[in-house]
């Protein structure tokens, strides 16, 4: 009984066509700190960043979260994100090839979250010379201009508008030049399966993302150029600029790869198009963020299998946001279903698609704000209507194949706060009535726990192991 997403084939990535950047005469660098060969243990200085867990400071530094505790006695035991700019003691153990200290934008500006809420995309890009206001594609089913196209992927991915834009200006002209470098792949990834503008700009929000979450749950914590040569990100960077970093990492040689994430790179186009990043930097993740009570996905007193441990949100690899559940059947595969898949909270829906339910828990509207929740394989048949306000419990459509790849009938759910996806393992992991999800060896492995009980993820059977019932 196969009932979960479908992952896509890992792809090796191809030679791109380089791209000619948008080059300002930028300015001055400020002096970067000096990262020395640290003895093993030394205590460093280090100020929390928004989103900041102890686990992923722990894969940074080389250390533990034992150690850092040890040197951090104010920490409470059931903290989950940092303070913002609390000063803390990190206990280092120097690894060779760090990268550049140098930030491009603080965490807020790189997720569609609050900072992106007043920003018009449509108005900004009417109001710029270059090839892109005039710009035009069917995508999603319906004709788009280009600044539609980039909100589109914006919200899709929960990447910023902005940061889209600013990647557009600075490799391909798009707010100023009459004319893109290269129509067929404007970015410079060259995959036939990714053709076109928006393909384009799928693939970059798509990397971006496995950066930033990769750096903020500290499951990269190095990456590889296109000439082999290995780069470890600055203990001390934020996630915003991992991820850029890691996107120019797929794309130019190291030379270029220096420019595009230095002062006169991608940050320079930034600033010339909004203004200095650092002056809008506004915490989205709060002191020890705290999941609100969840339901399952399901009636109470229905057993489901649980056939997705943590896996992508939306797109390939990170975030890892999402799990997956089927309702019981007599055969597998794409097979209607009288089961309905329910409200796990109170709230508003708030956007509606092919497959696509989006559940706003502060009900004021915006997915941007707040607790929000995406159900992904919905059938439209029995759905309910954008703008439903629904309980705890309420059904909201029917588990089906309808919105992406799949290999049978279930439901896929992933939790965003402020704009950002929130992993389903980790400090703030899953809960759903007590029970905990935690990650597998790969992707869609994994398991739920509750009370010493365990359930594991399977794609492929439906057995007691799998199976979870609902209702406390």
């Amino acid at each position: 009984m196969l009932s979960a997403c479908m992952p896509q084939a890992a792809v090796a990535d191809l030679a791109p066509v380089t791209a000619t950047p948008t080059l300002f005469a930028g300015p001055s660098p400020t002096p970067l700190p000096a990262r020395p060969a640290y003895k093993p243990g030394e205590l460093v200085d280090y100020v929390a960043q928004m989103g900041d867990t102890l686990p992923a400071l722990a894969a940074r530094f080389n250390t533990t979260v034992e150690q850092i505790r040890q040197a951090n006695p104010q920490i409470p035991a059931d903290a989950t994100t940092m303070p913002h700019g609390m000063p803390m003691k990190i206990p280092i153990y120097y690894l060779p090839l760090w990268g550049s200290p140098f930030k491009i934008i603080p965490d807020n500006l790189f997720v569609n979250g609050p900072s992106a809420v007043e920003f018009d995309s449509s108005v900004f890009v009417a109001g710029h010379p270059g090839w892109l206001k005039d710009f035009r594609d069917y995508v999603g089913g319906d004709w788009r201009s280009g600044a539609q196209i980039v909100d589109y992927v914006a919200m899709n991915f929960s990447v910023s508008p902005r940061l889209l834009l600013a990647i557009l200006e600075y490799q391909t002209g798009a707010l100023s030049q009459a004319e893109p470098p290269d129509t067929s792949y404007p970015l410079g990834y060259r995959r036939y399966s990714h053709r076109g503008l928006y393909l384009q700009l799928v693939w970059a929000a798509n990397t971006l993302n496995n950066g930033y979450y990769g750096w903020r749950t500290g499951r990269l914590t190095s990456f590889e150029h296109r000439d082999g040569s290995l780069d470890r990100p600055d203990p001390w960077q934020n996630a915003a600029t991992v991820g850029i970093q890691y996107y120019f990492s797929r794309l130019h040689p190291k030379e270029e790869y220096d420019h595009a994430v230095g002062p006169d790179g991608l940050a320079y186009t930034y600033q010339k198009l909004f203004g200095d990043p650092w002056a809008a930097e506004v915490p989205h993740i709060p002191v020890s963020l705290k999941q609100p009570p969840f339901l399952f996905p399901f009636t109470a007193g229905e057993a489901w299998t649980y056939t997705g441990g943590p896996h992508t949100g939306w797109g390939t690899g990170e975030p890892l946001a999402a799990i997956d559940f089927a309702p019981p059947a007599s055969v597998g595969g794409c097979v209607p279903t009288d089961k309905w898949t329910t409200a796990i909270a109170d709230g508003v829906v708030v956007r509606v698609g092919v497959g696509v339910i989006m559940l706003d828990l502060d009900s004021n509207g915006d997915e941007r704000s707040g607790w929000v929740i995406l159900y992904l394989h919905v059938g439209s048949d029995g759905r309910v209507p954008l703008g439903a306000i629904l309980k705890a419990g309420d059904p909201l459509g029917h588990p089906s194949c309808e919105g992406g790849a799949t290999t049978g009938t279930h439901i896929h759910i992933a939790r965003k706060y402020n704009g950002e996806w929130i992993p389903a393992d980790g400090p703030l992991a899953f809960n759903l009535e007590g029970w905990i999800a935690h990650n597998g060896s790969a992707p869609y492995q994994g398991t739920l726990t509750r009370n010493g009980l365990t359930v594991t993820a399977c794609k492929g059977c439906s057995d007691l192991a799998s199976q979870v019932r609902a209702g406390r």
